[in-house]
């Protein structure tokens, strides 16, 4: 049936006069009930332009998962030796036929080859179209969305496809994704509320009500500083050098700025003797890289100032990405596209060298995100994994979904129709890193963890052992229903029980708008441990060993041999008191907080040279 659409289309006299949209039986491709907090506000002009972006099938994706199974695992030979950027474009790149069709159907609505922008590998089509043609292309209508916090994006709820395409387009956005891939929410304790034995009542702060830093001490029981974090960690007496293949990449959205001269005064408090500290900018899609020292971002500063202190002299990098909601519809808006995340992954897929180290601090509820995205997304970080990059991600600041202990407040409600409470997993998710706080540390209370609630996302194969050991010890009865407890292995898949490990997350010392505040949260933890994968990155680099790459099979099989195991803390939300930290793995914690030295031992026992 797709050749012979193939030659209708591609037949001389015919090819003006075949319309595969019209002529072709359409079938639903998919169709979402929206998140409860999103209501329908107004239809939006049919001359407004809008960014569609075509994923099409990778019918070798398959593959390059066998591959990353094998050279992330660091009892298989093949261990550390990644791909090209040019052999994983050879594995995801769609098939020629895939390729013919689309562009042809594209055709048959006037957008030429020209007209779009394509990824290396041709995986994704991006084209800039007028909302009118987008509906006569997908038998749906857009309308602007509104949050219950005032956000509007342009979404609809389903859309259709000929049928001879269904199979070729693994789907088209955006239509029915209602996630905003916000930063994950930092939070700040007045004096009086940073006791180590502060409960979670009250605890958060918006950070526009930053709340000044009088301690600089390395104690952290009562403030986190570079000093505390090297000596809790082990990095002490390590010294890193500027090795010309490691650097450090930290992301940056929403209009979030990292300050050059709040980095002076961060290095200037906390690692005295570095002279001019900085870090490179790369725009992205419309990013801006404002210094004014009132712009700076409290988020950018965090994420900028431990990851780089921690690593340095470690180049870092970071990606100013432009593109946000909310938008004004009111405004003729000439191109809507709320997808900034996207755009970022488009661009570090075309880089011949991304930074081995990539910290992350922004998503959103998973239920927010359709399964197919989610998964198309996790395999576009599988592209990185096996070029060699670790991927580090804040596993949110709710807790097990929402933050609330008090079953009066709780707000976890799904969005399938069925309106059931259930824990909300945060997306996305790579290595995943919770927080902690104090000595000895324990999980802080907002420690994001949980388990995903997609079919598609099964438990991967290095996590069956320490996941079930959890689970077993949680009991069959324990929140039953709550939450996915019964994934089965064995496909590699890198989202379904996070944290992964943990890191501080309380009352880090940062520099904003040329002051010192104390900032907590998850995206504390991200950045402090993806400054430790840099610094290992450095120790292999330097004795001639390929980076990390995908970090997490190397974490389940020799992590408790290098890692603090948490014991104490649980993490409140959805109306209960969450999970408990355990011995082993577990949903608040993960694996437990880096040791430094014993990392370095493992990752050094691993010589690949000999099988190189």
């Amino acid at each position: 049936m797709h050749l012979i659409w193939l030659w209708l289309i591609s037949f001389t006299g015919l090819a003006l006069a075949v319309n595969p949209h019209r002529l072709a039986p359409s079938r639903l491709k998919e169709s979402v009930v929206p998140p409860k907090q999103w209501k329908k506000y107004s239809s939006y002009p049919a001359d407004s332009r809008i960014e569609l972006r075509i994923g099409l099938v990778q019918p070798h994706i398959h593959v390059l998962e066998n591959h990353i199974q094998e050279i992330s695992d660091p009892d298989h030979e093949r261990y550390g030796r990644h791909l090209s950027k040019a052999e994983v474009e050879d594995l995801v790149a769609p098939s020629e036929e895939s390729t013919q069709l689309v562009n042809a159907w594209l055709k048959s609505f006037g957008i030429e080859d020209a007209n779009t922008y394509r990824t290396p590998a041709q995986d994704w089509i991006v084209v800039n179209l007028t909302v009118s043609v987008a509906e006569k292309m997908l038998d749906t209508s857009y309308n602007v969305w509104k949050h219950d916090d005032g956000d509007l994006i342009i979404r609809t709820t389903s859309y259709s496809l000929p049928e001879y395409l269904v199979d070729h387009i693994d789907l088209i956005q955006p239509t029915t994704m209602f996630a905003r891939f916000s930063n994950i929410k930092a939070t700040v304790y007045s004096s009086n509320e940073r006791a180590l034995g502060q409960t979670n009542t009250g605890y958060a702060r918006d950070l526009t009500t930053l709340t000044p830093s009088f301690d600089s001490q390395p104690n952290c029981n009562l403030t986190v500083t570079l000093e505390c974090l090297q000596s809790l960690y082990n990095t002490v007496g390590y010294i890193p050098g500027a090795h010309s293949e490691n650097s450090i990449g930290i992301t940056g959205y929403l209009e979030q700025y990292a300050n050059q001269e709040d980095l002076k005064l961060f290095f200037a408090d906390q690692k005295p003797g570095v002279a001019s500290p900085s870090f490179d900018v790369v725009l992205i899609n419309g990013g801006m890289n404002n210094q004014s020292i009132q712009q700076a971002g409290d988020e950018a500063n965090l994420d900028v100032q431990f990851a780089l202190g921690l690593s340095y002299p470690t180049p870092g990098i970071f990606y100013s990405t432009g593109g946000k909601p909310p938008f004004n519809p009111d405004s003729n808006t000439e191109l809507n596209t709320n997808e900034p995340y996207a755009k970022w992954l488009d661009y570090i897929l075309s880089q011949d060298y991304p930074p081995p180290t990539i910290s992350t601090s922004y998503g959103d509820h998973e239920q927010t995100v359709p399964e197919n995205y989610a998964r198309r997304t996790c395999q576009r970080f599988l592209e990185l994994g096996a070029r060699g990059v670790t991927l580090t991600f804040s596993s949110g600041d709710e807790g097990v979904g929402d933050g609330e202990s008090d079953p009066k407040f709780q707000t976890c409600i799904t969005n399938d129709g069925k309106n059931e409470t259930r824990f909300l997993p945060v997306f996305p998710s790579v290595t995943s890193v919770g927080g902690t706080r104090g000595v000895p540390e324990e999980a802080v209370f907002f420690s994001g963890g949980g388990f995903s609630n997609y079919p598609q996302f099964t438990r991967p194969w290095y996590q069956s052992h320490a996941v079930d050991g959890f689970l077993k010890k949680l009991g069959e009865d324990t929140y039953n229903g709550l939450f996915n407890r019964y994934a089965l292995c064995c496909i590699l898949n890198y989202h379904q029980a996070y944290p992964d490990v943990s890191a501080q997350g309380l009352n880090f010392r940062a520099f904003i708008h040329g002051n010192p505040y104390l900032i907590s949260g998850t995206s504390a933890s991200s950045p402090t441990f993806a400054g430790i994968v840099a610094l290992l990155n450095d120790a292999r680099l330097r004795v001639g060993l390929p980076t990390l790459g995908f970090l997490n099979p190397l974490l389940y099989k020799r992590g408790m041999e290098a890692l603090n195991d948490i014991t104490i803390g649980n993490n409140p939300g959805c109306g209960t008191s969450g999970f408990n930290a355990t011995e082993g793995w577990d949903p608040v914690s993960g694996l437990g907080t880096p040791d430094f030295r014993k990392l370095e031992k493992v990752v050094m026992e691993y010589e690949v040279s000999k099988n190189l």
